[in-house]
């Protein structure tokens, strides 16, 4: 039975979520700038991981990262699963793995708050533009600043990879979740499920899945830096 703090964790990051995404209380969600930038933070991260992409052995936890935890994606399906089972996952699922579904709707969480005030950082900056570029994108994040959050943001992104790889190592954990594959398709949870059976899947094949996620964050943060500091090629 995980501790009152990991359920009451998921409940308020799960809360935070689906209002951050709700047009009618965040009504950023429908600034036009919204879409292009995500759209072009999809395509900078797969080109950041181009070397991740090129090797078979990290392809799928690469891809895991880039469709599953900090892409173009809409979590909403998979959030409101885990609102409807949150009693049923406590009782069943290893606090570990718990932990890290945590961290991952909380990164969603950050990631959409940070979007949407990027979003209006270049509606401000560039009312007539259409297309975004790595000098405007870097102008916009100087504007909305908050270091201190692109670094959460960070640390959110190492503690998912880490904790699936954590997860690897309990027992049993990879044949509880081929066990509730049907129960979770019949019961309608089959984004959940597709979720962590990726999730686990994926970083199964890593050699070694701490340097991989080691490496992904020491690319992430010192590409913050440079954001920061007016790098002319903060992405290099």
């Amino acid at each position: 039975m995980p501790r009152p703090s990991v359920s009451s964790r998921l409940e308020r990051r799960l809360a935070c979520h689906q209002a951050l995404h709700d047009p009618a209380r965040e009504p950023r969600n429908g600034l036009r700038w919204l879409p292009e930038l995500r759209r072009w933070q999809a395509t900078r991260l797969r080109a950041s991981f181009a070397h991740f992409l090129a090797d078979p052995s990290r392809r799928p936890a690469a891809e895991f990262f880039l469709d599953d935890v900090y892409g173009d994606r809409d979590f909403t399906r998979r959030d409101a699963d885990i609102a409807r089972v949150l009693p049923m996952m406590q009782r069943l699922l290893p606090e570990k793995l718990l932990v890290t579904v945590a961290d991952a709707i909380e990164l969603g969480a950050l990631t959409q708050a940070l979007d949407l005030r990027m979003a209006h950082a270049l509606q401000a900056l560039a009312p007539r533009r259409r297309k975004l570029d790595e000098a405007l994108y870097a102008q916009a994040y100087r504007e909305v600043g908050l270091p201190r959050l692109r670094g959460r943001q960070i640390d959110l992104i190492d503690r998912v990879g880490s904790g699936f790889g954590r997860a690897l190592k309990l027992p049993g954990v990879a044949a509880l979740l081929a066990f509730s594959r049907g129960p979770a398709k019949l019961a309608g949870l089959s984004e959940l499920q597709g979720f962590l059976e990726r999730g686990v899947a994926a970083f199964e094949e890593l050699g070694d899945a701490d340097a991989f996620v080691a490496e992904i964050e020491r690319s992430e943060r010192k590409a913050s830096q440079r954001l920061f500091a007016g790098h002319p090629r903060p992405f290099d």
